[in-house]
C-alpha cells in the first residue's frame, strides 16, 4: 500500500492509502470525492470552493502514520484493506449530517 495526501491551496487536508498512484488518482478525481470536499467544512468554511488549487501527492511519513493509526481504531467490521479510507488532517464538520441528537 502507498499513502497519498490531498492538498487544497497548498494545505494538507486529507490522507488515504491506495494500491498504487493510478488508483489514488482515480479516487482523487472522482466527482463524489470532490463533492464531499465542498460539503465538508473546517473552521466554518467549506474545505474546497471548487476554485482553489486541488492536488494529490505522496503522503509524508507522519501523514501515513495518521492513516494507519485511524485504521487501527476503525470500528467498521465490514471494512477491508481495499476499501476507501480517508483520514482528514484538519477538523471537519459535515453540514448535511442529520444525526444530531433531537431527543428532549
Amino acid at each position: 500500500m502507498d499513502y497519498f495526501t490531498v492538498e487544497i491551496a497548498g494545505r494538507a487536508i486529507a490522507s488515504f492509502r491506495s494500491k498504487n498512484h493510478e488508483e489514488a488518482t482515480h479516487f482523487f478525481e472522482a466527482e463524489d470525492f470532490r463533492d464531499d470536499l465542498t460539503i465538508l467544512e473546517s473552521e466554518g468554511k467549506p474545505l474546497w470552493d471548487r476554485k482553489a488549487a486541488l492536488s494529490l501527492r505522496k503522503a509524508t511519513d507522519e501523514e501515513a502514520s495518521e492513516v494507519e493509526h485511524a485504521y487501527e481504531f476503525d470500528d467498521d467490521p465490514q471494512r477491508t484493506i481495499d476499501d476507501e479510507f480517508v483520514v482528514f488532517l484538519v477538523p471537519v464538520e459535515d453540514l448535511t449530517d442529520e444525526s444530531e441528537d433531537t431527543e428532549d
